[in-house]
């Protein structure tokens, strides 16, 4: 849901900017600021709840993997459109945040830091011990191992 709120304002910022390629994407202070405090997954990320307009429900359909998918498809299709810009001047009005307007690049990291960090929480479900066929995968495995290197 972060990439559909911020991949369409992000990409009318694009349209119609003269080509300007930059090297790498460089934050300024205050979204430096937001990414570490609010958005890269870290022990030291502050705890908020999520934008109404993008808080999760308790129940996801099975579906949600066809839409991560086709948001990631629609990112990368934006990062090709975005290479020859300077997308550390291109801003846009952020979605979720009123008032606050970032640059194209920032956008660009505040959705692959966000999505990282649920693939570490995914990774941690994955992980518990109460995990759906958890257990019963780690036996098979147990049993295709020769012995002594379990």
């Amino acid at each position: 849901m972060t990439n559909e709120a911020y991949l369409a304002p992000m990409s009318l910022a694009l349209e119609g900017k003269a080509d300007a390629p930059v090297e790498q994407i460089t934050p300024g202070w205050l979204s430096g600021w937001f990414l570490k405090s609010f958005v890269e997954p870290s022990p030291n990320a502050k705890k908020v709840p999520a934008p109404g307009k993008i808080r999760p429900t308790s129940e996801v359909s099975a579906a949600v993997i066809e839409r991560f998918l086709a948001n990631n498809k629609a990112c990368r299709e934006l990062i090709v459109r975005a290479r020859s810009k300077d997308v550390n001047r291109i801003r846009f009005w952020n979605p979720l945040v009123p008032g606050i307007r970032f640059t194209v690049g920032v956008g660009f990291e505040i959705i692959a830091s966000h999505e990282q960090r649920h693939l570490l929480q995914a990774e941690r479900v994955k992980g518990s011990p109460n995990f759906p066929g958890r257990n019963e995968e780690f036996t098979v495995l147990r049993t295709e191992l020769p012995p002594g290197e379990n």
